[in-house]
């Protein structure tokens, strides 16, 4: 351990954020490997170890022999004060090498919001942060994730992007990484072979054209590039790499549990959704696999929760046949198992009962519009009537806990919208009353809201922001129209959707600013 964090450590909130060392991690010999990776998360360790992308590709591209992936997160406040006083540079946790001694960094990036630190976690390392001030082949900057299917803002900053799924991709780019470097190109002759990756795009190859108003009048590729960058998407997720035996982290991270994604798409259109179209179209896992999976992690890692994820999990087809065979292996073991992204209109008694085998967690129904009339606008397809079955079915089963999520300023919103929003905590209140079995533990009901952000690649996109001072509006409208005691209202930040919103739109320019 380099001396300098020695000193450090002790002085820093949870310190085992930077030492590695953890369960499962995956040391090679830096001499024997022919490419050495970082993969950046421009987050807290404890938000990135929680990330299922993160698992899956750290354990592909650590399959290929002549690569050796180490990982690298953004150190907290007080660690990045202590580190700059110290003349540290940011390191990778598996080796302690500082990442420009890595001949590539491979950014996640699924939030807007973390271009910034992308930058800071360039910096920390001591590498230039633009592509054009970084002439020689090595170390190439690239980034993928869902905040990259419009990385225009991170254009001047990136050498390439990575779009869409990156199981098949990166492994393809790392070879080609692999003959430029032992061949010795040049770095334009490198990024010209990636750009006929499927997915991979290169903002270097590709002169932009502007009107006088600032709009965008043409965008020429050039040196061979193609036109349009198609996404790359996984087609067998069965047969795609999944790491049952994911690193265990060292300290308490957001996500301490198995993950297990069951399928990728989203049979719904809702309009305002990115996720929903960019990873279209729907693939799914077979139940075998999934509980195969399951039963291996928990095996590696001594995790007492499982969580099946999908952007609708209640959609998956076989969820019963899959609860059933996880469930005779968890319940004995007294192993929870958790499904988020619920549905209001498929939710059973059926479901609930197994849910509820082994613990209760909080349920979560993403609502979003305040009345019919603009969930129907905004093809959001849940009705009053069936939200306030499933709360009935659920307090029937001994759950008193339930949070409601919602969007303002979704195009069409009114103010008698936002007060049906207070109007259906009133009648999920009263179902509660009308069907707990048991009301001495009392009932925990959340509102929460965040402000619409139209999203690039989403049938919204060109849809105008609200203002941050209407916005506010209508966050004390609706704080002002709940008056029931047992309902807790939360909001999102205004000025940080207003920032995610030019982000998430905004074209290389933005780089500028």
């Amino acid at each position: 351990m380099d001396k300098r964090l020695e000193r450090i450590l002790p002085r820093v909130q949870k310190p085992a954020r930077y030492t590695g060392g953890e369960y499962n991690q995956i040391i090679k010999n830096k001499d024997e490997v022919e490419l050495r990776l970082a993969f950046c998360f421009p987050d807290t360790y404890e938000i990135g170890m929680s990330n299922l992308g993160m698992k899956i590709l750290y354990k592909t591209m650590n399959s290929l022999p002549f690569v050796w992936c180490e990982r690298a997160f953004a150190p907290w406040g007080d660690m990045y004060e202590e580190m700059k006083k110290a003349g540290m540079p940011l390191y990778a946790l598996e080796s302690g090498d500082s990442l420009d001694q890595f001949d590539a960094l491979a950014f996640s990036i699924g939030y807007e919001m973390a271009y910034t630190t992308v930058l800071d976690m360039l910096d920390m390392a001591g590498i230039p942060l633009r592509g054009a001030d970084r002439p020689d082949l090595l170390p190439i900057v690239f980034a993928g994730g869902s905040a990259c299917v419009n990385g225009e803002p991170m254009a001047p900053f990136m050498d390439l992007f990575v779009i869409g799924e990156g199981e098949e991709m990166n492994n393809e780019l790392l070879t080609l990484l692999r003959r430029a470097k032992a061949e010795g190109w040049s770095k334009q002759a490198f990024l010209r072979e990636a750009a006929h990756i499927g997915g991979v795009y290169v903002p270097s190859l590709y002169d932009i054209a502007y009107n006088d108003d600032g709009t965008v009048r043409s965008i020429t590729a050039k040196d061979g590039a193609p036109e349009k960058v198609q996404k790359r998407i996984v087609e067998d997720l069965d047969a795609a790499p999944y790491p049952t035996d994911p690193i265990v982290p060292s300290t308490e991270v957001v996500q301490d549990k198995v993950d297990i994604e069951l399928f990728r798409g989203c049979v719904r259109g809702c309009r305002f959704c990115q996720a929903g179209h960019i990873y279209r179209p729907i693939r799914a896992k077979k139940p075998e696999t999934l509980i195969r999976q399951g039963i291996e992690t928990l095996q590696n890692t001594g995790y007492e929760d499982v969580t099946l994820l999908s952007l609708s999990t209640s959609d998956y087809r076989q969820l019963t046949e899959l609860c059933d065979g996880l469930l005779e292996y968890c319940e004995p073991r007294s192993i929870g198992l958790a499904l988020p992204s619920l549905r209001a209109d498929n939710f059973s008694m059926e479901l609930m009962e197994r849910l509820q085998r082994v613990r209760k967690t909080g349920l979560t129904f993403a609502v979003e519009g305040g009345s019919q009339r603009l969930r129907d606008a905004i093809n959001k397809n849940v009705t009053e009537e069936e939200l306030l079955h499933t709360c009935a079915i659920a307090f029937a089963g001994g759950w008193n806990s339930v949070k409601l999520y919602y969007m303002l300023g979704l195009p069409t919103e009114t103010d008698d919208d936002i007060r049906g929003i207070a109007d259906m905590a009133d009648q999920v209140l009263h179902c509660w009353r009308e069907n707990a079995k048991n009301k001495n533990r009392g009932v925990r009901i959340t509102i929460s809201t965040s402000c619409f952000i139209p999203k690039p690649h989403s049938p919204f996109q060109w849809e105008a922001q609200i203002s941050k001072e209407e916005y506010l509006r209508r966050v004390n409208l609706l704080r002002t129209s709940i008056t029931a005691r047992n309902v807790t209202y939360n909001w999102h930040d205004a000025e940080t959707s207003v920032i995610e919103s030019a982000l998430s739109r905004g074209d290389r320019r933005l780089g500028d600013v």
